[in-house]
């Protein structure tokens, strides 16, 4: 399980590369007009457009990078049917469509459909939509039907099996969502106790897209909280010292944490992939402390370190109830960064928003600690610490005919007859044999390769460098 959740982890690499940008086009744009959203500013208007094209599709382009990293030859036939499983499970179960079902108004559809557009549901459709291509790419249909067969079928199978898996989502995901926001009135009077359970829920939920959930209740008017609105409007029922406690929790970890926990994972980094861990992680930590937007480095590490998430979540609950307990409020219009900080001074219901400085940095020494002991004691696969080894990237092919090579590779497998499954990472041929006995590595090194791993008995593993898609294709072409 947890081998699978790290290759989704990979999977997502792609996709969240990009996220950064749209954090700092966000924070340009919300720095020129922080109080119309480009409503006062074109230029303003400009960039917050350009970064909520990103930031507005996370679930399609979560669709499509799982969809593609989780195929087992990583081709684009594999994109199409993730974007069409994504496609058919929202459009099926959007909130006008429920409301035809059913036959009702569509103020009365459940708000769970509202929300079926998220992340979760984002890299659903990119594990069914790989599953389809890696099951049936080689499918041969009766001549009647043969121009179906192989990869063109996958996307048809994918819309089926997308039909079924609305289906039983029509039923649950209305119940899970509407059973969070029933916890979340409960906790209502819990006062600084309740408000670290919110938020460490709130981290917790972010990959399944139910976060939205609670949010409603603590935020906005569904429970008659409006946390958010009373912060700004100091309207009646908001009360100073208390206004603002579903917020401020979120601004330490944000603007300071979460920087500190990228700067954990950069120095615990392999030493040959600290360059490539450094271009993620400082894009997604200046994203983080500027607007507040998380999920860069959130989806970095989530499902390549799921362990390491539950500690950051725990340690954001943390955070909200030291910060609800002090004379320390602060809110946010979009999202706790730098930017909602610096116009929370001018907010009714602020109350010492300076304090966030000494907490912040207490919390940055928290987190940098404690994420660097978690990853080193567990040995977690955090950005930098993927299981190649260290010199593969520095492996330089002394003799470029990437056909020998392949020939010579493929011979000391035992043949195309022996070769189960081929696909490649990094800088390694990976491949699964049927029967092992027929592998000779002296036969394969004689191609020039690096060295021959042999993880199971039906594993084996060529390492050949950074040119290993060359060889891949070749070998390929020969099968």
């Amino acid at each position: 399980m947890m081998k699978y959740l790290q290759k989704i982890g990979k999977s997502l690499m792609l996709p969240v590369a990009v996220l950064p940008a749209a954090g700092i086009l966000y924070g340009i744009g919300y720095w020129i007009d922080p109080t119309g959203w480009g409503a006062n500013s074109v230029v303003a208007a400009f960039f917050i457009k350009a970064a909520s094209a990103i930031i507005d599709q996370i679930p399609i382009l979560f669709a499509i990078g799982v969809s593609v990293g989780m195929a087992k030859d990583h081709d684009g036939t594999s994109a199409l049917a993730g974007l069409v499983s994504f496609l058919m499970i929202t459009t099926l179960l959007s909130t006008g469509a429920v409301a035809m079902y059913r036959g009702v108004d569509a103020s009365e559809v459940p708000a769970a459909f509202g929300k079926i557009s998220n992340a979760f549901i984002g890299i659903l459709a990119g594990v069914i939509g790989s599953s389809c291509y890696n099951r049936y790419k080689d499918t041969k249909l009766p001549d009647w039907l043969a121009f179906f067969s192989g990869k063109r079928c996958v996307a048809i199978v994918t819309a089926a099996a997308s039909i079924v898996c609305a289906v039983v989502l029509y039923f649950i995901w209305p119940i899970i969502f509407g059973a969070l926001v029933a916890f979340g009135k409960a906790i209502l009077g819990l006062g600084p106790i309740g408000a670290g359970i919110y938020v460490m829920l709130n981290r917790a939920l972010i990959p399944l897209g139910l976060h939205h959930a609670l949010n409603a209740v603590f935020w906005f008017d569904t429970a008659g909280i409006n946390d958010l609105g009373l912060f700004w409007s100091g309207a009646e029922g908001a009360v100073k010292g208390v206004t603002g406690q579903y917020m401020t929790g979120f601004f330490p970890v944000m603007m300071f944490g979460l920087p500190a926990g990228a700067l954990a994972m950069y120095h615990t980094a392999k030493d040959s992939k600290k360059k490539t861990a450094a271009s993620l992680l400082l894009a997604g930590a200046l994203a983080s402390f500027f607007t507040g937007i998380t999920e860069p480095l959130e989806f970095a590490f989530m499902f390549m370190a799921p362990g390491l998430y539950l500690v950051h979540a725990v340690l954001s609950g943390i955070s909200a109830i030291v910060c609800a307990m002090l004379p320390l409020r602060i809110g946010f219009n979009f999202s706790a960064g730098f930017v909602d900080w610096f116009l929370s001074f001018k907010a009714p219901m602020a109350v010492n928003p300076w304090l966030l400085i000494p907490v912040g940095l207490v919390f940055a020494v928290i987190y940098y600690v404690v994420f660097r002991i978690v990853i080193v004691k567990f040995d977690l696969k955090t950005p930098g610490r993927e299981d190649d080894e260290e010199e593969e990237n520095k492996i330089e092919l002394s003799n470029d005919d990437f056909t020998t090579m392949a020939k010579i590779i493929l011979e000391g497998l035992g043949g195309k007859e022996n070769i189960k499954e081929l696909d490649y990472c990094a800088t390694r041929v990976r491949v699964e044999v049927v029967d092992y006995t027929q592998v000779d590595e002296k036969t394969i090194k004689k191609a020039g390769v690096a060295g021959v791993v042999r993880p199971s008995k039906l594993t084996v593993q060529v390492v050949v460098g950074p040119k290993v898609q060359f060889v891949h294709d070749e070998i390929k072409k020969m099968m």
